[in-house]
């Protein structure tokens, strides 16, 4: 074992992972090795792991759910953590204190079943609360700005320690807040939302159950990173795509999607390289064909040839 994870394995033993693919920890099931993997199961797991890292300037990531990134073929050089801290605290008022590892669509849920209203939005959206309060996770006109009141933070600013950021602090804007882009610097620990109570919970359920019928007929099943490309001012990306003649167009294993443009699917043998053509493929397109930029939602992870 390289010295340099020495301290890894002594803090997590057994639970350390070398040389681990990382494809079993995404939504579109893709992604080659990470030199080292860790679960962390408690706040004091994700801190440990990350304060660790960082002291022995190892590279590490933070992954929830494994939805909205790409992570490339050849992997990730560094320490991967995935993040399953699920606690949830329901208190009066209708505040909810959720852990960042905690499934936002299972979040939703319970919240609808407590008769809280505000999160029905996220019934069908993947991925862990950390991620969502990151990149300000939204659908059917709702988002985590809406809701969101604090975040628990662990900053490695000058030493780690950690923080309580006000829903101001973090700059929220379509798709975007101030900690996107800034792995390596922050880490989510937790989030506090303040919700309406003394709702009919099986009202809820009947329009958070509109949302995902919505989705079911609207977006494509299977092995999907979501939505890969932000929708641009006045406009969505999906339309731009089909515009510019590449629905169903498919490079290797993966394919936009003939139901929703702005998705690609894996088919059963695709590649993380796939998904990257297919990708640029779309983007020059559209810039060629339409005038458009179009900007990726969804995250590059790992070791990719051409960078």
């Amino acid at each position: 074992m390289s010295e340099r994870y020495q301290p890894l394995a002594e803090r997590f033993g057994a639970a350390m992972k070398r040389d681990e693919l990382l494809a079993r920890y995404t939504v579109a099931r893709l992604g080659g090795p990470a030199d080292a993997l860790v679960v962390a199961n408690s706040t004091t797991d994700l801190t440990d792991a990350v304060t660790l890292a960082a002291r022995h300037h190892i590279p590490w990531i933070v992954l929830g759910g494994g939805a909205n990134v790409l992570v490339a073929d050849a992997g990730y050089r560094g320490l991967v953590i995935i993040n399953h801290t699920k606690a949830v605290r329901f208190e009066e008022g209708g505040r909810v204190v959720a852990e960042s590892g905690a499934n936002l669509s299972t979040l939703a849920r319970r919240c609808m079943n407590q008769g809280l209203a505000g999160l029905e939005w996220a019934v069908n959206v993947p991925g862990t609360v950390g991620g969502a309060v990151i990149n300000n996770a939204g659908a059917h006109g709702g988002d985590m700005a809406g809701s969101l009141r604090w975040v628990e933070i662990l900053s490695l600013e000058d030493r780690p320690h950690v923080e309580l950021w006000g829903v101001g602090q973090m700059r929220y804007d379509y798709r975007a807040s101030v900690l996107k882009g800034q792995r390596g610097r922050y880490v989510v620990l937790a989030a506090t939302l303040i919700l309406e109570p003394g709702h009919d919970p099986d009202a809820l359920n009947a329009r958070a159950d509109g949302f995902v019928a919505h989705r079911k007929r609207t977006q494509p099943p299977g092995a999907s990173l979501g939505s890969i490309f932000k929708n641009p001012p006045d406009d969505y990306a999906g339309r731009l795509i089909e515009a510019a003649g590449l629905k169903g167009t498919a490079i290797g294993g993966v394919q936009i999607s003939p139901v929703h443009a702005n998705f690609i699917v894996n088919t059963g043998e695709g590649t993380a390289a796939d998904y990257r053509a297919l990708i640029a493929l779309a983007q020059r397109a559209v810039r060629d064909k339409l005038g458009v930029a179009l900007e990726l939602e969804i995250e590059l992870i790992g070791e990719w040839e051409d960078e």
